[in-house]
């Protein structure tokens, strides 16, 4: 342990814009309506780690979580394996701690306690022993239907081998054995906003519209918008069933990239 605390963790370095210098806004008066507050029992429970929902979480101190309570761990080898369950209220340990750096809109690099980066090997294998970030160092996170997976540079998600309990990449297609939960502690606030995806927000139209946009694969630029009676939509909602629903209809018109 004493070796793991022993290396600093540094920031990735990019070429990009020269910063800009902004304008100083008058902020606008605060309302003195109270806002309201909801408790994240679930953070409670993982020792003030929530779960990640949204890209934008995903930055900073992480935790990779599969199955209940049980964190990545890094390995003084450079391999990773399926850390020892933890109590409830237990947040996850040193050596279970990674740093996400976000590439871009869409990809995501992580560094190690030993300060490597994460990679993909020709073999699925994932490893931490990179010293600079090229393509099989990057991850997609793949969120859909409450659910996220992690797509690395050889465009298969990630996961645990459960026979030696070694981290890789194999499979093409996410299944359940790919669904992973990152866990941040950054100071956030809570409000009954926050509860409410942007995809839905609005009427059941726009919310329809708004996941199309999400997964579509636009490759003639064009949105294809499922003409089957929207009835259908409102009674998914009230059944419980409503993400399962605009796949299925996604899916008939061949919109969603997820979708094989």
């Amino acid at each position: 342990m004493s070796e793991y605390e022993a290396v600093r963790r540094g920031k990735l370095v990019l070429k990009g814009e020269p910063s800009k210098t902004k304008k100083r806004k008058h902020k606008k008066e605060k309302s003195d309506k109270p806002k309201k507050r909801t408790v994240d029992e679930d953070a409670l429970k993982h020792g003030g780690w929530w779960k990640a929902t949204k890209f934008e979480d995903i930055t900073g101190s992480v935790a990779i979580e599969y199955g209940k309570n049980s964190y990545i761990t890094a390995l003084d080898n450079g391999l990773f394996s399926l850390g020892a369950p933890h109590n409830e209220n237990d947040g996850p340990s040193p050596e279970e701690i990674f740093t996400a750096f976000p590439i871009n809109d869409a990809r995501v690099a992580f560094k190690s306690g030993y300060g490597k980066y994460l990679k993909v090997e020709k073999d699925g294998m994932v490893t931490g022993r990179s010293d600079a970030v090229s393509l099989l160092e990057q991850f997609e996170p793949v969120f859909q239907d409450g659910k996220l997976a992690l797509q690395a540079g050889n465009g298969c998600f990630m996961s645990v081998d459960p026979e030696d309990d070694a981290v890789v990449a194999l499979r093409k297609v996410a299944g359940e054995a790919e669904v992973v939960t990152i866990r941040a502690c950054a100071v956030r606030e809570l409000n009954s906003d926050d509860d409410v995806p942007t995809e839905e927000k609005g009427n059941l139209d726009q919310v329809e519209i708004n996941y199309v946009k999400k997964f579509q694969k636009f490759q003639d630029k064009k949105m294809r918008i499922s003409k089957e009676d929207k009835s259908a939509l409102e009674k998914a909602k009230n059944d419980g069933i409503l993400h399962e629903t605009l796949l299925d209809r996604r899916s008939k018109m061949k919109a969603d990239r997820y979708c094989k």
